[in-house]
């Protein structure tokens, strides 16, 4: 099967672990290197390392870069300053989701962004489709690597193998052209998808496991752990953090889908999608939310159970899991707006049986 997938620079690294690799998105990734509740805790408590290469990566320059990327995105790149990274959405017309992912300001006529890995190709379509001369575009993704190292301790061992002042960088900001080892990375941003400390290290794909296999000695004092995708999921989902393809896809717009902070409806430049977002957000706004719940009984709810209040169905789950950090089951779903505010006691179909929760919001790492 795997011969079929698309391979990280790390393949044949995780081949040589035995470790089993699934079909995530199109490429070849562990779910786990040991276990994933261990993994979880380890970036909880300590550090953990996650080869997330199957991102994209996207150069855009030109002297109307600025102005060119800001007509198609919900977030205002007026408002960067150079080294800031920024969350951001692309919608279709109609306000419905492209993808979400992160820009990063080099110079006011160079960016760099990041789609998620199953929305590179269309990202990348959407963008080169748009472009009407003003921008060069680059794709960089079959050539770069990425790691996040993630968790409390995560500062303290990449400062062991660079002399670059991480404490300089601060969150969602980046230094391009930090050296790692005898690696010069293209940038190393303190960002990530767990709700910890940390950062991402984007390297030259041929010098992945190099710098890999360095944060993995550089970290053994620490307790660091290689991490898979299933910690990379319960530890976002903990974290309020929306997945593209749950909490929101080409059919549910970012203001249903959670991310509403990241659209700004009325920044100066038009952008695609904007005329349909506001209105959704107008006075009758979008009849569905995205909320998060707790279940109070037992087993856990998985995405695409019903919600249901007094037996009608009010909504659909989108993440769910058992959080290891609360010993409890939670999750997201998409809500009837009036019907399930915050403290809403509801039940989950699931599998012909019911089990109760409460509506909640996505703060569990707050609590």
């Amino acid at each position: 099967m795997t011969d079929e997938l698309k391979k990280t620079p790390l393949y044949d690294y995780n081949v040589s672990q035995d470790l089993k690799l699934i079909d995530f998105g199109g490429w070849a990734l562990p779910v786990k290197y040991t276990n994933i509740q261990e993994e979880h805790h380890t970036v909880r408590e300590k550090v953990g390392m996650f080869d997330v290469s199957h991102m994209g990566e996207i150069f855009i320059t030109g002297e109307k870069a600025t102005e060119w990327i800001n007509g198609l995105i919900t977030n205002d790149l007026t408002k960067m300053s150079v080294n800031q990274c920024q969350y951001t959405a692309l919608t279709y017309e109609d306000g419905g989701m492209i993808d979400d992912l992160i820009f990063f300001k080099f110079a006011e006529d160079k960016y760099y962004v990041t789609p998620n890995a199953s929305n590179k190709d269309k990202v990348l379509k959407w963008l080169q489709d748009h472009n009407d001369g003003s921008v060069e575009i680059d794709d960089q993704s079959d050539d770069t690597g990425l790691i996040a190292l993630q968790g409390p301790d995560a500062e303290a061992v990449l400062s062991k193998v660079t002399d670059t002042d991480l404490s300089e960088i601060k969150f969602y900001r980046f230094k391009p052209a930090v050296q790692v080892g005898e690696v010069e990375t293209i940038l190393v941003s303190r960002t990530g998808y767990t709700g910890e400390d940390g950062f991402e290290i984007y390297v030259p794909g041929e010098k992945l496991e190099d710098v890999w296999k360095l944060l993995l000695e550089a970290g053994e004092a620490f307790g660091l752990q290689e991490c898979g995708l299933g910690a990379r999921d319960t530890l976002r989902l903990e974290a309020g953090l929306p997945l593209y393809g749950h909490e929101f896809n080409e059919e549910v717009d970012p203001l249903t889908g959670g991310i509403g902070f990241f659209v700004k409806l009325n920044k100066e430049q038009a952008f695609i999608g904007q005329e349909a977002l506001k209105e959704i957000n107008g006075e009758e706004k979008s009849e569905r939310v995205s909320r998060g719940f707790d279940v109070t009984g037992k087993g856990i709810v998985r995405e695409g159970a019903k919600v249901l209040l007094d037996g009608e169905e009010i909504g659909e789950v989108t993440s769910g899991t058992k959080s290891p950090t609360l010993d409890k089951a939670i999750g997201m779903a998409t809500v009837d707006r009036k019907k399930a505010p915050v403290g809403t006691e509801v039940e989950f179909e699931v599998r012909r049986r019911t089990i109760p929760g409460v509506i909640t919001k996505k703060d569990w790492l707050k609590r």
